[in-house]
């Protein structure tokens, strides 16, 4: 891999200070609907627009600075709605502008108010369908004083504007709005006053949002996180499945990152969209060899992401668990084939141990960062987990020796990476990221010269570069690939705890030991969440807390944009920090698939809730397959009282949970735990 791919020309020191995307305690609240991407920029620090408004087309990733709204000189100020009183110029929005997420009709919409004198402001932004490349912008103007006043509207995107004057009677309420619209040929954008500001909002877009999980966690803090990721789960994916990985970023896409997003689809009832990323990764992200696409390219053996295989097979699997489809399976069996047998390749294959190795690492960093050839842990978990799924592909298509063949590879896979004397992924009791392929533990890193680490960077540093510990290590504890209550679960999980406030005093836990960090040091929300995932199902409530406290305190929060990790970024080389979908998906699965621990799994719904401590009461509707699951949780008073309450009938409380037939029809459940 050529280090050129490492380096990125976008300079945020040139141009007007709203190219930039880490302006201090900003906010980005996302829309879209396919055709359309849309950020609204809270910035109340002052350092950028204060509410300015990003228009974007989703086919078409780029920087910050490329927004289609984006003056190159004067940022994104025409985009600020400017008021006039009676011919006064008011201020502009406030910096400490509220804005919040709010519904029209079912649909996220953000919303920002304001006060221009006597006159409150009230904007809204919202997408009101999902087959046209637009964004509505309703302004409400109130007035609160016993006086009459005119009000002049402004607003406009590089130096074209449109205004319209009002008459606002003392106590009157007036309503207009704005429609932008991307001309996708020419790379504008259009906009317009409408004639009426009554915007009908389509079937689609509120049959689409009504299908999407309902939950009340009875936590602001919980509702909150749910609410956010779910409202932004799809806000940067085009219609035909397109997936910037990080907006504004790295402008590529990975298969790791789009499976893990159709997860998170697909738990908060998302599944169309689901199924065309989907066939989008099956049709053009993966080779007939069973090759997968990372940053947009398909790499050589030695520099492979093999865990990419097996959590696409996941992804599947998940699909298919929960909507009942397996009509796709069937579609693409010769790729999913592919896709199984990839990683089992004689290239790839330990001789010694029948690990899988290469010269890759899971974050990836490759040989000019110092990775040796050697078994990487997390690719020995993923390939025999996806291998599991492909067995019961296998198994349902009639094909029982490939099932056999594929679920004994796999278990051989983890039972060497658990249990070989000689190479296995764990050391003194707990998890190790590698080894190279002679046995021994790599350690450390040593970058070689053409590295050129920004000074600073803890890679730069004349010190040793340590490998371990590293985030992934908690993914076979939160998937229950170990027991989460075990020995090496829970001695794993203290080694990681070295990864909480590295060298940094505000939070969060790194994606690995910072002294192998080519990037800053900071806390990565997801990796974070990696961690939030492995202690529910370890037990361990206060840790749980812990993280989404945190989460819900960083800036980013209130829209739910948080950063790829927050510290310094030295850019260029780097590219700019950006915002990464897959770290709402983390967000779902947490609330889905292990605090609802709703898990359907062939032809059973399968049942597992815990309330996390200090919760007492959960109330949820979720879409499986084609009925409606509306699931009621709470904190039993007493042991006699524990149980579950099913068509009305009682059942006594299993401390394991529940398994039952799939339903045909919309089902309620009580369940007192």
């Amino acid at each position: 891999m050529d280090i050129k791919e490492h380096i990125y020309h976008d300079d945020p020191n040139f141009g007007p200070a709203d190219v930039r995307t880490s302006l201090k305690d900003v906010d980005y609240f996302f829309l879209g609907n396919g055709f359309i991407e849309v950020a609204i920029q809270i910035s109340p620090s002052g350092e950028g627009t204060t509410a300015g408004v990003l228009i974007m087309d989703p086919e078409k990733f780029g920087p910050k600075r490329k927004s289609l709204t984006m003056d190159s000189e004067r940022g994104l100020k025409d985009t600020s709605l400017s008021i006039q009183i009676d011919d006064k110029p008011a201020p502009t929005a406030p910096l400490n502008v509220p804005a919040a997420w709010t519904t029209i009709e079912g649909i996220p919409a953000v919303q920002l108010k304001w006060k221009a004198f006597a006159i409150e402001v009230v904007e809204l932004f919202y997408c009101p369908d999902r087959e046209t490349p637009r964004l509505i912008r309703e302004i409400l103007l109130v007035n609160s004083d016993s006086m009459p006043h005119e009000v002049k509207c402004q607003t406009g995107i590089k130096a074209q504007f449109i205004d319209r004057k009002m008459k606002v009677a003392a106590g009157q309420e007036i309503r207009v709005a704005i429609e932008y619209q991307i001309d996708t040929e020419n790379d504008v954008v259009k906009f317009e006053l409408l004639s009426s500001p009554l915007v009908e909002i389509s079937a689609k877009a509120k049959q689409y949002w009504e299908q999407t999980a309902k939950i009340d966690f009875g936590s602001p803090v919980l509702n909150h996180l749910y609410r956010v990721s779910q409202n932004l789960s799809s806000a940067n994916i085009a219609h035909s499945g397109r997936m910037d990985a990080s907006i504004w970023q790295y402008n590529l896409e990975w298969v790791r990152d789009q499976s893990n997003v159709v997860m998170g689809l697909i738990l908060s009832g998302q599944f169309e969209l689901a199924k065309t990323l989907l066939e989008r990764m099956l049709t053009q992200f993966v080779t007939d060899a069973g090759d997968t696409v990372d940053s947009s390219q398909v790499r050589p053996p030695k520099e492979t992401e093999l865990d990419q295989n097996g959590v696409l097979l996941l992804a599947l699997k998940t699909y298919h668990d929960w909507t009942g489809d397996f009509q796709l399976i069937k579609k693409y069996w010769a790729k999913i084939q592919a896709i199984a047998e990839f990683p089992l390749k004689p290239v790839f294959r330990h001789e010694p141990s029948g690990l899988l190795h290469n010269q890759r690492e899971y974050w990836e960093r490759h040989a000019i960062f110092g990775i040796e050839d050697g078994v990487e842990m997390i690719y020995q978990f993923y390939v025999s987990v996806g291998l599991k799924c492909a067995a019961e592909f296998a198994r349902s298509l009639n094909k029982p020796e490939l099932a056999e063949k594929w679920e004994s590879i796999a278990d051989s896979i983890k039972s060497a990476m658990l249990n070989d004397p000689k190479f296995s992924l764990v050391e003194n009791g707990h998890f190790i990221k590698r080894r190279r392929v002679a046995g021994t533990v790599q350690r450390e890193i040593h970058p070689r010269p053409e590295i050129q680490s920004p000074p600073g960077t803890p890679l730069a540093k004349d010190e040793p570069h340590l490998l371990n510990p590293d985030a992934c290590f908690a993914l076979p504890i939160a998937l229950r690939f170990i027991d989460p209550n075990g020995e090496l679960a829970q001695n794993t999980l203290q080694e990681l705890e070295k990864l909480w406030n590295m060298t940094w005093n505000y939070g969060g836990y790194s994606r690995y030991h910072v002294s192998s960090e080519p990037d800053s040091p900071g806390p990565w929300p997801l990796a974070t969440m990696m961690m939030a995932q492995a202690y529910f199902e370890a037990g361990n409530d206060e840790k749980v807390w812990r993280v989404l406290n945190w989460l819900y305190s960083m800036p980013g929060a209130k829209s739910g944009g948080w950063f790829e990790f927050y510290g310094f970024r030295q850019s260029p080389p780097a590219a700019q920090n950006g915002i990464i979908p897959w770290t709402w998906a983390e967000v779902i699965k947490f609330f889905i698939h292990h605090l609802l621990s709703i898990r359907p799994n062939g032809d059973k719904l399968v049942l597992m809730p815990r309330l996390l401590d200090g919760l007492s009461q959960i109330a949820a509707s979720i879409r499986v397959r084609n009925i409606r699951l509306d699931l009621t949780i709470q904190k039993a008073q007493l042991a006699e009282d524990k149980g579950y309450l099913i068509k009305g009938k009682k059942f006594p409380y299993i401390e394991t949970g529940i398994e039952l037939p799939f339903p045909d029809r919309d089902m309620s459940i009580k369940m007192w735990i």
